[in-house]
């Protein structure tokens, strides 16, 4: 499938900002299923500093904003021709161990709540992707998807207390689960094509396992199915904040607002 984006994110700080620098990982992975044809960013307000790919293989921008802005705009655009592997990615080929994938983050403990959810779930069960795909299916029925419940410091267990998040909770708390039991799992930023849906307001995220004899394979637990060609894979890590498609500092000034345009369509 051949994909088109077009992602818009601008920010209006609360006074002229002295000195900042923001963090972007919004370039689509190559590989695994996708391959990047074209991709553009431009900035409006500010300067590409450095540009490097991180342990997780994700391609980082370090702009700086322009002393005196009280706005900035940064736009993405491009084309990514996808492929329906089911959500099989393959073997592992991050600089990052695998092992480091069981380990908890303050995002992704495994406490009381996690547990209660595996209550239940068939750890032993001979077929992984059936099992996970129950325990997804879990998740979404206890966890219900509702925006404005939680927020980005939402930790998994905050999450199923509140009973109620997003893409990110819901992935968050699946990841927590997998590690919990010795399954190695990750975070996945990225986009997705909504039937009927061109126009959005924040791209997506979902999780991925890894499975002996499979590698890498993922789920959308806010969907209830594995990742299709309609899927754009962005940035990966151990939680949200390795994989945040905009993350950084500023002295001077604070954000006021952030108002995101994303269109993805075929």
């Amino acid at each position: 499938m051949l994909l088109s984006i077009h992602h818009i994110t601008e920010y209006q700080f609360d006074q002229p900002v002295r000195y900042a620098l923001q963090r972007l990982k919004l370039r689509p992975k190559d590989g695994a299923g996708q391959n990047v044809l074209d991709w553009q960013l431009v900035i409006d307000g500010g300067r590409i500093e450095a540009e490097h790919d991180d342990p997780h293989n994700n391609h980082v921008t370090l702009i700086s904003i322009e002393e005196g802005r009280t706005s900035i705009k940064i736009s993405c655009s491009g084309q990514v021709q996808t492929a329906d592997n089911h959500g099989i990615l393959g073997r592992h080929r991050s600089h990052v161990p695998l092992w480091a994938y069981c380990r908890s983050t303050r995002l992704t403990g495994a406490a009381r709540g996690v547990q209660k959810l595996l209550v239940g779930i068939d750890r032993a069960a001979p077929d992984k992707i059936g099992m996970l795909h129950e325990l997804s299916a879990h998740i979404l029925s206890t966890v219900e998807y509702r925006t404005g419940a939680t927020g980005v410091e939402t930790n998994a267990e905050q999450a199923i207390i509140v009973g109620a998040g997003v893409c990110q909770d819901h992935a968050h708390i699946f990841i927590a689960a997998c590690r919990s039991i010795g399954i190695p799992a990750r975070y996945v930023s990225g986009y997705l094509m909504m039937d009927g849906h061109v126009e959005q307001t924040a791209s997506h995220a979902w999780a991925e396992a890894h499975l002996d004899g499979l590698g890498w394979v993922g789920f959308d637990i806010s969907n209830g199915i594995s990742p299709d060609g309609r899927y754009v894979r962005v940035a990966t890590g151990f939680d949200y904040r390795d994989a945040a498609p905009i993350s950084g500092m500023s002295f001077g000034a604070r954000d006021k607002s952030m108002v995101v345009s994303l269109r993805v369509e075929q």
